[in-house]
């Protein structure tokens, strides 16, 4: 690999909406001169290269890996585990490996139970804060990392210099890119992604359940509840391995929750309006302050130097 990141051949393992966009940022970006896929799906890996995401799909893991300047592992957390076993007798020395996976800690694990020891030096966890509700590689989108954050988890054992290569390719495809302990990143997601995809999922169930004519219900709805329900619209496969592979600090979020929740319950029993109007204020002037801050940090990374 050349020390400007350029891949001379780049292996994508699940070529969806997450894999796929990465292959194409970095093929706009002119960094990733042949790419490889490999998927479950033939059908999906075919449309792939029709589209033009990918040069070749992937017939064996050995041919596929071989000179691979990097393994990019995009498919659902679940399956981690099984696919590190997979290309861990194949991996060469020097292959640079990262994940998209939206919990760290197990990614981990998986990675110290299944990869050599000698090639951990090369591997940097890595987790690109967006997506949408589509799935498969006709959602992938070449600037669908632009100004979103990724998240990388390096262990002790990766090598500063292959944190820093995947780091300048994140950049490269329009991310802001942060460093931090795995343990607190998945503290961090499960409060603020993985906790709100099980409210969302929860709350069109409760609905379904809740009338006997549902679609009489959802009728009426406006796009208050489409926005907060979008996400409910996410893979199933995909969160179902999420929610389970942070199941402990999920478990403390939905607890936490339900505080805040019975503590509202409690002020519409005492028909307590002055301390629900506090609480519904002190959460807009929050949100506020995110969006304002949000907004900052996009402006000071999109204006040109002068």
């Amino acid at each position: 690999m050349t020390n400007n990141t350029a891949l001379n051949k780049l292996v994508i393992v699940g070529v969806g909406l997450i894999g796929g966009s990465f292959a194409l940022a970095l093929r706009n970006a002119g960094l990733a001169k042949h790419i490889v896929g490999a998927g479950r799906s033939l059908p999906n890996m075919q449309r792939a290269v029709e589209l033009g995401v990918i040069d070749e799909i992937a017939t064996d893991t050995a041919s596929a890996l071989h000179n691979a300047d990097l393994v990019f592992l995009a498919m659902p957390v679940g399956q981690t585990a099984a696919v590190m076993a997979q290309i861990a007798p194949h991996l060469q020395i020097g292959t640079l490996i990262t994940d998209a996976g939206s919990t760290k800690q197990d990614v981990i694990a998986a990675a110290k139970q299944h990869l050599p020891p000698q090639c951990l030096q090369y591997f940097v966890p890595g987790h690109p804060i967006a997506g949408a509700e589509q799935s498969g590689v006709n959602a992938a989108q070449a600037d669908l990392y632009r100004d979103k954050h990724t998240i990388l988890t390096p262990l002790s054992e990766t090598g500063i210099n292959a944190t820093e290569q995947i780091r300048q390719l994140w950049q490269a495809c329009g991310s802001i890119v942060s460093i931090m302990p795995a343990a607190e990143h998945d503290q961090v997601l499960a409060a603020t992604s993985h906790l709100p995809h099980i409210l969302a999922f929860t709350l069109m169930n409760h609905l379904n359940r809740s009338t006997g004519t549902p679609e009489n219900l959802l009728r009426f709805a406006g796009s208050g509840f489409r926005d907060f329900t979008r996400i409910a619209s996410s893979s199933p496969e995909m969160w179902r391995d999420i929610c389970l592979a942070n199941r402990d600090e999920l478990l403390k979020q939905i607890e936490a929750y339900r505080e805040e929740l019975e503590a509202m319950q409690e002020m519409l029993r005492k028909n307590d309006g002055e301390t629900l109007e506090q609480a519904f204020s002190q959460a807009r002037n929050i949100r506020e302050g995110w969006l304002k801050n949000k907004k900052t940090v996009t402006q000071i990374k999109t204006e040109p130097a002068k």
